[in-house]
């Protein structure tokens, strides 16, 4: 008998996967696999230095995401190009390369350095852009305006740390800006042409399933290129650390499956023209105050929600509607 014809559905987004990818939008842009190399180029925040707060974000710890050759006494050509050769077993067909500025506030400087960073990292052989991790409190029109400019030859993506839609759990997490400021910041550099990309983190103090979901609706609104989301990690030594042990009932604390089965109605509320660039996050054991997810990587776990998606035929933006939400 004839095997049966798989019937291949293509998305908005003009892809046969269930969501909108960022591995997929970038290889449309170039044609071939991008490849991010992470680098620290010294920076540190105003809710560490004293100039909004101190002690950072209670949930913070950098070292547990800074890949081992990335550390701010190497210039930045040397962090790229032990990063290259880092990445080179596990990318072999990445040949371009998008420098990720990851390590605290990558903005919060004077211009003349931040050119200087910048431009030695966009001089790189192979670098085709950059990847600016920052937050909305740490950028102005100056720094948007030369971006801008960079913009015009480069891929160049900026990347807010909003983490939450919530005034309260924002004052609760201690990170020292409002969402009307994130918004804003989102909204300004947004309208000068650069790709704007924000970051949430699910599983925040206080806060439900539901105003979780909600969330969807508010970031759908929301002039974004990019989003990455992930799940609540409690780091050794953190502030959240000690509030979880004192005050677990404040936490939703997410299986897998539990947190696969949200993701995907989540997904199904977004705005289909926003590219994910990922679903969790993970950190060496080491860093962990508990390991919820055993070695479950986020390769892994992007697999088992791309999957869930197949298996109740659903997608990105399935359930979005552009008049649930609009900012007055």
């Amino acid at each position: 008998m004839p095997q049966e014809k798989k019937e291949i559905r293509i998305y908005s987004w003009g892809h046969e996967r269930r969501f909108n990818a960022f591995s997929n939008y970038l290889k449309k842009l170039y044609g071939a696999r991008i490849q991010k190399v992470a680098v620290d180029a010294g920076f540190i925040c105003p809710n560490r230095d004293g100039t909004k707060g101190t002690g950072g974000c209670t949930y913070c710890n950098n070292d547990a995401f800074n890949p081992g050759y990335c550390t701010p006494d190497k210039t930045v050509s040397k962090q790229i190009e032990e990063g290259i050769e880092f990445h080179k077993w596990r990318y072999r067909r990445a040949y371009s390369y998008l420098a990720y500025f990851q390590a605290y506030t990558n903005t919060y400087a004077g211009l003349d350095t931040l050119r200087s960073l910048y431009e030695e990292a966009l001089s790189y052989p192979g670098v085709v852009g950059l990847v600016i991790g920052t937050r909305p409190d740490c950028i102005d029109d100056l720094k948007i305006n030369y971006l801008k400019e960079l913009a015009e030859k480069y891929y160049i993506a900026i990347e807010y740390g909003v983490e939450s839609c919530s005034d309260i759990t924002l004052r609760r997490i201690n990170r020292g800006h409002s969402f009307k400021e994130a918004r804003i910041a989102i909204e300004k550099t947004s309208a000068a042409g650069i790709n704007t990309g924000a970051h949430f983190i699910f599983g925040l103090p206080g806060e439900s399933r539901s105003e979780m979901l909600r969330m969807a609706e508010i970031i759908s609104a929301m002039p974004l290129s990019t989003v990455k989301f992930h799940q609540l990690q409690i780091m050794k030594g953190t502030a959240i650390e000690k509030e979880y042990r004192d005050n677990p009932n404040d936490f939703l604390r997410f299986s897998l499956e539990e947190y696969i089965d949200f993701i995907v109605e989540f997904v199904e509320r977004l705005n289909p023209s926003l590219v994910i660039e990922r679903f969790t996050g993970e950190a060496p054991p080491r860093f962990l105050s508990e390991i919820t997810w055993g070695k479950t990587r986020t390769e892994q776990a992007a697999l088992l929600i791309e999957k869930r998606l197949e298996e109740l035929d659903t997608w990105q933006g399935r359930l979005h509607n552009p008049s649930d939400f609009n900012f007055k």
